[in-house]
């Protein structure tokens, strides 16, 4: 075999050698993935069965509260009205929710007592799986990079949370008293399955509690040089439709003010991730105009 021969082979050889460790690589990080991702799952299986245990308060005040007409949230309406009654009108104040729940299934309602607790473990298991994803990622962060994410995990618990309350308060209270109450005819009575009412308190809520992760998203896009606050400032109106359009949705109410305060803190988390984007912009022009100083 000729040296150029041997040469050939023998970069060949190396360069299928760093493919297998570039491969080996790669699963070695999925497999550490994994076991951040199971130690999660396990926690949001403790935080499920510890749940059966207030399974009746879950449901009973927790799932069921929405559609009680004494819920926190109506009784904050009707005394807005009273207070206020020729701004808000007295069509505000909620003191009845025509609705009959019912369930057709033969294990429907042993499912809904299982549904109900899981949905409450997810929610309460979010802030952890928050950490073990921080976790998996500081170890490829830079020393400046880690202390900047720091409060990563408390500020999107933060956010989520707040978020849950959001859409659990005001989302859909407001969403349920709309579509249990619409009639498009008065011979067709609102009957609805437990399953259906189940689905969508648990949609609005944990929906609403993703959407308050925006200011995250802006923070991730915005290290990765994908959002710039100058975009943003130039897209603000577009987004405030959106915004709109999706407080409509969310909240299918008749009234104006239902809409507007639904679409508040939207708006609010908008203008925070432009501040963040901003910082975060404002940081990384600092640092390359003091390593042009530096080089010069």
């Amino acid at each position: 075999m000729s040296d150029t021969k041997k040469r050939d082979l023998i970069g060949a050889i190396k360069e299928k050698g760093k493919t297998l460790e570039a491969e080996m690589s790669f699963f070695d990080h999925i497999d550490v993935l994994r076991k951040h991702l199971l130690r999660a799952l396990l926690v949001i299986v403790i935080f499920t069965a510890g749940a059966f245990w207030f399974s009746d308060f879950i449901f009973n005040e927790l799932i069921m509260g929405p559609k009680n007409p004494n819920f926190w949230t109506y009784r904050m309406m009707c005394k807005m009205a009273a207070e206020f009654p020729t701004l808000i009108g007295s069509d505000f104040c909620i003191t009845h929710i025509d609705a009959k729940i019912i369930n057709t299934e033969m294990a429907g309602q042993f499912t809904l007592q299982i549904n109900s607790c899981v949905m409450v473990g997810i929610i309460l298991g979010i802030p952890y799986l928050l950490f073990e994803l921080w976790l998996f990622v500081k170890p490829a962060l830079h020393e400046k990079e880690r202390k900047s994410a720091s409060s990563f995990v408390l500020f999107a618990s933060s956010l989520f949370f707040v978020g849950i309350l959001f859409g659990y308060y005001l989302v859909c209270p407001l969403s349920v008293n709309f579509l249990t109450n619409f009639t498009v005819s008065p011979e067709i009575e609102n009957t609805f399955t437990i399953s259906s009412y189940l689905s969508s308190v648990a949609t609005l809520t944990i929906g609403s509690g993703i959407i308050f992760q925006l200011p995250v998203v802006i923070y991730i896009l915005s290290k990765f040089g994908i959002m710039t606050p100058a975009f943003m400032r130039s897209s603000r109106r577009y987004a405030f439709v959106i915004i709109l359009v999706i407080a409509a949705i969310v909240t299918p109410t008749p009234d104006i003010i239902t809409m507007l305060v639904v679409a508040f803190p939207l708006v609010i988390l908008y203008e925070l991730s432009i501040f963040i984007s901003a910082n975060i912009e404002r940081k990384r022009n600092k640092e390359l105009n003091a390593t042009s100083i530096v080089n010069t």
